[in-house]
């Protein structure tokens, strides 16, 4: 069947596993190199992207560039990704495909371990802080990013309930001024 497509099994079954390998090595670089990565794309980012689409694509079509074949790989990645999307739902599934989300400020202050570990600047931060409508330092409870690579900026106007920390690294330097009195 796929020889009149100009595919043989072993084409077929390469394809598979180039996309499968490929996808795996693309999922722990990103994880490796932090949710960042992939969120709100520079014009270099962009650029990089596409480049790596294009190498990543050739490299699981390899030398049999046909239309069973692209169309063979793409399936395969979208299983992929369904599966992914499956491994989520689960605890554990949901630790080893996506990273924490950790906390960058705590009040006015940048957490300089977390800004490291995340690859985030504090001109980043400062432009979050201006698309937030801050307009002092004091005016923030916290600054955290997200598991996305999305920056989310907490005001201090209003106390911070605990469940909205949860989970986040570094949340323990959150001043208790800023966080709301939980009621038992």
């Amino acid at each position: 069947m796929w020889n009149d497509f100009g595919l043989t099994w072993g084409d077929a079954a390469r394809v598979v596993l180039s996309a499968v390998a490929l996808y795996a090595l693309v999922l722990l670089l990103i994880r490796f190199m932090g949710q960042r990565t992939m969120a709100t794309l520079t014009s270099f980012d962009l650029a990089a992207a596409v480049a790596l689409g294009a190498v990543v694509g050739r490299a699981i079509l390899g030398y049999t560039p046909t239309l069973v074949a692209g169309a063979l790989g793409l399936v395969t990645l979208l299983v992929l990704q369904a599966l992914t999307g499956q491994l989520r739902r689960f605890p554990k599934g949901h630790a080893a495909v996506n990273n924490s989300a950790y906390l960058l400020m705590a009040g006015s202050e940048f957490v300089a371990a977390n800004l490291r570990r995340t690859h985030v600047s504090e001109a980043e931060i400062t432009a979050r802080l201006r698309l937030a409508g801050i307009r002092s330092r004091s005016e923030v409870a916290c600054v955290i990013l997200e598991s996305t690579g999305e920056i989310s900026v907490l005001r201090s106007d209003l106390p911070i309930e605990p469940e909205f920390l949860k989970n986040v690294k570094g949340a323990e330097l959150v001043p208790a001024s800023f966080l709301a009195v939980t009621r038992y």
